[in-house]
């Protein structure tokens, strides 16, 4: 199964998006379905093909000299191009119910920036060297661009610039000049298993320095002081929110910086070199200061935007302690998180359909109106705390498993830690829903029914159903990470 397919879905699914537009939404958001599954389809085979050993590639596209674009499979970026692609479906259909419910304006552009974006990940899924990592990685910024300012207010102009400015300043001011170092050092922008670098010449402290580009260079991963956009860009549809934090934006950083060290860098060259060991209390800090911010704010996607800040580092110290555990961990908790992350944002937006609120303080007794969203949110909470019988326990155990790899229970302290404060801002949230009176109803009245529409219902039930099964059936996944080639 030739990856280059993965792109044809969410690309010629934009005619017909634009041609039914607003008068016929039903046909237009049906079309977008069938491509989604069309597209989970084609991943399924490229995921049979690699699991079988059947080499994955695409025709190259020459650009300069010895530089080209090109895709390829292997296991870490099937795990993402599944992910991707099974959530694209299930965001589609939330998405229905919310645009329509809230009566978003501009909804045709949205789905159609949407599926640009959905292409641009499944090339930086299945980038075969740092080009096109490079090249799809710029495509998803300025994709969800138009997104984050879909509101068309002050705020979202502003939180456009932000966000348009500091992705686009970090990747041309540090992305771009380390992967021209790379080029230089190397030779070559290929992906190795083992990396490139090893007998590149380059020393100690300039592999720290070139480690250290990269990472902040990705401001995707949001780590510290290059997360700004994340927050900003909650003035965004929660539909977008839940892309830019489980699906492509977010996701993209964290999996690139995996790739990054695996496949340019080698593990075993970071830790020989010594590369990341200043750079992990910088991931370690973000982990703990985002926790703390998330625990101060009291508007919902706020918190939540603060917790994936702080959830993502976690992928960022997996991959800089650089061992085949806490890597193996990182990739897991990509999956992890974006079904627990996508059911709590699928929460909060169903709860401002439903109920107009967005501030956690304003939710008490709630769940007697929404019982099945606060349900799943009390699930997609619990995965990422990373408590059974939810999936989030296993990628944070696997990344704790690295760190004493590593020699030193410092970054397992942290880990821990975290774990408290994630407890601390969310679980209050759906036990004030559930145990608190609802200051709406009078004395006597019983609650009645208030859920979001039942496209929302379906989504929300189904990934935080997902979050549960991924903590009862964890092997297919591991296995397929089990396939990765470290050296």
């Amino acid at each position: 199964m030739n990856p280059l397919w993965t792109l044809v879905p969410p690309l010629a699914v934009i005619p017909f998006i634009l041609f039914f537009g607003e008068r016929r939404k039903n046909l237009r958001e049906g079309s977008i379905i069938i491509a989604g599954l069309i597209l989970l389809l084609i991943n399924n085979g490229i995921y049979s093909d690699v699991v079988a050993g059947v080499p994955v590639q695409s025709g190259e596209l020459a650009l300069l000299a010895d530089f080209s674009l090109k895709l390829s499979a292997e296991p870490m970026g099937v795990v993402f191009g599944l992910l991707a692609s099974f959530l694209w479906v299930v965001t589609t259909v939330y998405s229905i119910g919310y645009m329509r419910g809230h009566h978003e304006i501009n909804q045709t552009r949205f789905y159609v920036c949407f599926a640009i974006a959905l292409a641009a990940v499944m090339g930086a899924a299945y980038a075969d060297n740092l080009l096109t990592l490079f090249v799809a990685y710029e495509v998803i910024t300025i994709s969800t661009y138009p997104l984050v300012t879909h509101a068309g207010g002050d705020g979202a102009r502003k939180a456009g610039r932000i966000y348009l400015g500091m992705l686009m300043g970090t990747s041309i001011g540090f992305l771009l000049p380390a992967i021209i170092w790379v080029a230089a050092a190397a030779g070559t922008l290929d992906f190795v298993p083992g990396g490139v670098l090893a007998d590149a010449g380059i020393g100690k402290g300039a592999m720290a320095v070139l480690l250290a580009l990269f990472l902040f260079g990705i401001a995707k991963a949001g780590i510290m002081p290059f997360h700004r956009w994340l927050p900003a860009a909650m003035v965004a549809p929660t539909p977008v929110s839940a892309l830019l934090h489980a699906v492509a934006v977010v996701k993209t950083g964290v999996f690139s910086v995996l790739k990054i060290v695996t496949y340019t860098f080698g593990i075993d060259t970071v830790t020989v070199a010594g590369a990341a060991q200043w750079l992990l209390p910088v991931a370690a800090f973000t982990v703990l200061a985002a926790s703390i911010v998330a625990f101060t704010k009291d508007n919902l996607k706020a918190r939540l935007a603060y917790s994936t800040i702080s959830q993502l580092s976690y992928i960022l110290l997996a991959a800089l302690l650089a061992t085949v555990m806490s890597v193996s961990g990182g990739v897991l908790h990509i999956v992890m998180h974006a079904f627990g992350k996508i059911t709590l944002f699928f929460c909060a937006g169903a709860i401002m359909v439903a109920l107009h609120k967005s501030e956690i303080s304003k939710m008490n007794g709630i769940g007697r109106r929404m019982p099945v969203t606060m349900g799943a949110f009390f699930i997609g909470a619990i995965s990422i705390i990373g408590l059974p019988p939810t999936g989030g326990s296993w990628s944070k155990l696997l990344i704790a498993g690295g760190s004493l790899d590593s020699g030193t229970i410092l970054w397992v302290s942290v880990l821990m830690l975290s774990t408290l404060l994630n407890i601390a801002y969310l679980l209050p949230i759906p036990l004030r829903a559930f145990l608190k009176p609802d200051p709406d109803l009078k004395p006597g009245e019983t609650a009645t029914w208030q859920e979001a529409p039942y496209a929302c219902l379906w989504a929300i039930a189904l990934t935080a159903t997902g979050c549960v099964l991924l903590f009862l059936f964890p092997r297919p996944l591991t296995e397929l990470i089990g396939l990765i080639q470290w050296r």
